[in-house]
């Protein structure tokens, strides 16, 4: 029995670490490290765990048959706890991106599956080899692809509303639960199922994050003007004859002049930061090494996070369309932290 496991467990495993392997590699800006992917895979684990004990409860208050719980209701717990990792992910900047959003979410995917699976080879060691490998495969794309599709859609939201309540988790998970709740409705089928994730949910998968890295280049080559373009401006002195100026100016009659110079003094910190952050990818991108931090961009840091308390959440509210702070410009200074 422990040779046939041995057998049976790589073909339901190996496929979907290999595709995970995959977007790690094929990520151009190296945007989440190896150590950074086995956690969140680690994360995805302890879901899988969680998922397991709710599901157990969940089903014993169940009125119907097992089959009718695995289609209407295990999607919902499921996809719940894959969220929770993700929710931590994005609230605390650590992910900012479509790429490293899809990554992170087909890793929490990744490890759910391999404990979901493992179950499933321990638990039903009767089974078919063929019946067991396609199941475990088409599971564990599914598992990955669901939290990726989930992950992708809830980061793009946050972009456009960075400090946005959980509500804007909703839209992705009603797509992944749908995803989750389609393919069980196939596992009578399981070679259908698997047939039918393995088409869709990779291909999806692989055109969006083409698009992403395209967006990410894009975002690039034009704030990396911007930012030029504003430092330039503050270090010549013409700041506020600029239309970018007369907006500050704006804002003399509800703000107190030491507001104004501490926003001033914010803008210029930010600009300064967001190029060194910018930094950091290209020579990512151009596989050269990366330089280590140093401490005058701890010091800025620190700086820029004493002045955003001191002009509080209405004055950063008022900078924000000087700052261009959508979660991708939020997201660049915490990976200067990183």
């Amino acid at each position: 029995m422990n040779d046939t496991w041995l057998i049976r467990a790589p073909l339901a495993l190996v496929p979907v670490l290999l595709f995970l392997a995959v977007l790690v590699q094929g990520d151009s800006y190296k945007l989440l490290r190896l150590k950074t992917v086995l956690t969140i895979t680690a994360a995805g684990a302890l879901a899988a765990g969680a998922s397991y004990a709710a599901n157990v409860w969940a089903f014993a208050h169940f009125a119907g048959d097992f089959q009718s719980y695995s289609r209407y209701l295990s999607p919902w717990i499921e996809e719940s706890l894959k969220a929770v990792v993700l929710v931590f992910l994005i609230r605390t900047r650590r992910v900012g991106l479509p790429v490293d959003a899809g990554i992170a979410g087909f890793a929490i995917g990744t490890g759910f599956a391999l404990v979901e699976n493992l179950y499933y080879l321990a638990s039903r060691p009767d089974t078919a080899l063929a019946v067991q490998a396609i199941r475990g495969f088409g599971t564990a794309i599914m598992h990955g692809g669901t939290a990726t599709v989930l992950a992708m859609i809830s980061v793009t939201l946050y972009e456009r509303q960075p400090n946005g309540g959980l509500h804007l988790m909703l839209p992705g998970y009603l797509a992944a639960v749908a995803l989750h709740a389609g393919f069980n409705q196939l596992l009578m089928r399981p070679a259908l199922a698997t047939l039918a994730t393995v088409l869709v949910l990779p291909f999806v998968i692989y055109l969006v994050f083409q698009h992403s890295e395209r967006v990410l280049r894009d975002w690039l080559d034009t704030d990396l003007d911007s930012n030029v373009q504003l430092l330039e401006l503050i270090n010549s002195g013409t700041f506020l004859d600029s239309p970018l100026g007369r907006v500050l100016g704006s804002l003399r009659d509800r703000f107190r002049g030491e507001d104004l110079a501490d926003m001033l003094c914010l803008l210029r910190l930010h600009g300064e930061l967001a190029l060194r952050a910018k930094g950091v990818l290209l020579l990512r991108e151009s596989g050269m090494e990366e330089l280590a931090l140093d401490d005058e961009t701890r010091d800025k840091l620190a700086e820029l996070a004493q002045l955003e308390r001191a002009i509080g959440r209405t004055g950063m509210l008022a900078l924000r369309p000087l700052m261009m702070a959508t979660g991708k410009d939020i997201w660049q200074l915490k990976l200067l932290d990183r």
